[in-house]
């Protein structure tokens, strides 16, 4: 009698257990479940982007200065040298041009 009572309860158990097992993964399975572990496998995956960009830029930046330091161009430049002349405006270079193109105003092109 007791061990017809202890199989009984051990397959209402293992009832029990497949049905819960099985009815996660159907609903695991649901369209709407499916939407949402694909947002979030996509939302990680920007995340790991992210990071994998500012170490990218970070070892970037370090390579450049190791670079400038092997080329000697992270020393400022010698007072010395003549500094480029300061850039003309949009307005001047306009003005410039209308004035010395020889066909600048003209309508009969």
């Amino acid at each position: 009698m007791f061990r017809r009572t202890f199989w009984f309860t051990t397959g209402v158990a293992a009832g029990v257990w497949a049905t819960t097992k099985v009815n996660r993964k159907l609903n695991q399975l649901t369209p709407e479940s499916l939407a949402a572990q694909a947002a979030d496998r996509a939302v990680l995956a920007g995340r790991r982007i992210k990071v994998f960009a500012l170490d990218v830029r970070e070892g970037m930046a370090d390579r450049e200065a190791a670079l400038k330091d092997a080329l000697g161009l992270s020393a400022a430049p010698p007072q010395d040298r003549k500094q480029l002349p300061a850039q003309r405006g949009r307005a001047q270079l306009t003005q410039n041009y209308l004035y010395n193109h020889p066909k600048a105003g003209n309508e009969d092109h």
